[in-house]
C-alpha cells in the first residue's frame, strides 16, 4: 500500500521577520554597493616591517659610531689632507681622465655598434672581433701591454713605397703613462659601450623603422628623431653604471706610476705611514663625485623618460620632501 503523499519542505534558508515588522536584522541587511562602499578601510598590519627597520635603524646607528669613535681612522688627520694640494691635482687628472675615456669610449663603441648593426660581413666581423677581444682580456693586463708596447713596436715610423721614410718616433718617447693609461681605458670602455649602445637601439620596435621608411624620412633624420630619444631610455642606466665604474677604474692606472688621487694618496702615506687617514681621504672623494654623478644620470634619465607613460613623471625626491613638509605644516 503506497504511503500518503507528503508535501516536500522548502529547503530555502528563510530570514525570521523583525519584531518591529520592517527589513530584516543582521548582516544580510547591509550588503549593498553603498553599504560596501562606506566600510572603513584598514590596513594590513606589518610587524615584521617595522621590527625589520629598527633593526636595520640600530645597526647603522652602531655603525656610525664605531666610524665616529674609532680613533684609528684619525678623522684630524683625514680633514687636514682632504684639500691637500697634492690630492687635489690628483683629484683633477682622475677626473680629466674619466671624462675623457668616457667620451672617447662611447664615440668608438658608437662606431663599433653601428658596424656591428651594419649589413657589411666585413664590418660585422672586426667589430664582434674587437668586442670579444678587449672583453675577454684583463684591464690590468691591457694597461700592462700598452705600457711595454715599446718591446714589440721599439719605433713607429711612415715610409713611403718609392719617397723614404717621412719621419720615426722611438715609442718610449711616444706613449708616456698618462698617454698609456688613457689608450688602455678607452679601448677597454669602447668594448663595453658598443654593446650598450647596440642594444639600445635594438630596443627601438622595428615597426617605428619601416613607418618612418614608408613615410619617406632620411636615415639621418630617422636616427635623430626616433631612434636614438627612444634608445637613450635604454642606454642611458648602464651608461650610468659605466660611468661610475670608470671613475673608480682609473685607480688601477696607479701601477703605471700615474698621478692620479690614488697613488697621490700613496705616495703620502708612504712618507707619513697614515694608511687609514690618506685611504679614507681617497674615499670620501670617491663617494662624492659618485654622489654628484648618480644625481645627473638621475635627472638625465628623467629628461629622456618623457612620453614614456601616460601618468607622467613621478616626483622627484626634491619634490616629495617639499610635499611631505607641506602636508607636516598643515596638521
Amino acid at each position: 500500500m503506497a504511503s500518503p503523499a507528503v508535501p516536500s519542505a522548502d529547503l530555502r534558508s528563510t530570514t525570521p521577520p523583525s519584531p518591529s515588522g520592517g527589513a530584516p536584522d543582521g548582516p544580510s541587511a547591509a550588503t549593498g554597493p553603498a553599504a560596501l562602499a562606506a566600510l572603513p578601510i584598514v590596513p594590513r598590519r606589518r610587524p615584521g616591517r617595522y621590527v625589520s627597520g629598527a633593526l636595520a635603524l640600530l645597526a647603522t646607528a652602531l655603525l656610525v659610531r664605531s666610524l665616529a669613535g674609532n680613533r684609528a681612522f684619525e678623522w684630524s688627520v683625514v680633514g687636514a689632507y682632504l684639500t691637500a694640494p697634492s690630492i687635489m691635482r690628483g683629484l683633477l687628472l682622475t677626473l680629466w681622465l674619466t671624462g675623457a675615456v668616457t667620451a672617447l669610449g662611447f664615440a668608438l663603441g658608437t662606431a663599433l655598434a653601428a658596424a656591428r648593426l651594419s649589413g657589411n660581413p666585413v664590418l660585422q666581423s672586426l667589430s664582434w672581433s674587437f668586442v670579444w677581444i678587449f672583453r675577454a682580456t684583463p684591464l690590468l693586463v691591457q694597461l700592462l701591454l700598452w705600457f711595454n708596447i715599446g718591446a714589440l713596436y721599439p719605433t713607429l715610423s711612415l715610409t713611403l713605397p718609392f719617397g723614404g721614410e717621412l719621419f720615426a718616433v722611438k715609442t718610449v718617447n711616444l706613449l708616456g703613462p698618462v698617454l698609456t693609461a688613457l689608450i688602455g681605458l678607452t679601448l677597454h670602455e669602447a668594448a663595453f659601450a658598443a654593446e650598450v649602445v647596440r642594444s639600445g637601439v635594438l630596443s627601438v620596435d622595428q615597426g617605428q623603422l619601416e613607418a618612418s621608411a614608408s613615410l619617406g624620412l632620411s636615415r639621418g633624420r630617422v636616427l635623430r628623431r626616433i631612434v636614438l630619444p627612444q634608445a637613450m631610455r635604454s642606454i642611458l642606466p648602464p651608461a650610468g653604471n659605466m660611468l661610475i665604474g670608470t671613475l673608480k677604474g682609473t685607480s688601477i692606472i696607479s701601477v703605471l706610476a700615474v698621478h692620479d688621487l690614488l697613488f697621490s694618496a700613496q705616495l703620502i702615506y708612504n712618507q707619513t705611514y697614515r694608511v687609514i687617514p690618506l685611504l679614507m681621504v681617497v674615499t670620501l672623494w670617491y663617494v662624492a663625485v659618485t654622489s654628484v654623478l648618480s644625481v645627473g644620470q638621475y635627472y638625465l634619465e628623467r629628461h629622456f623618460a618623457r612620453g614614456a607613460s601616460r601618468d607622467g613623471l613621478p616626483p622627484t625626491p626634491w619634490q616629495r620632501a617639499r610635499a611631505l613638509f607641506r602636508r607636516t605644516v598643515g596638521r
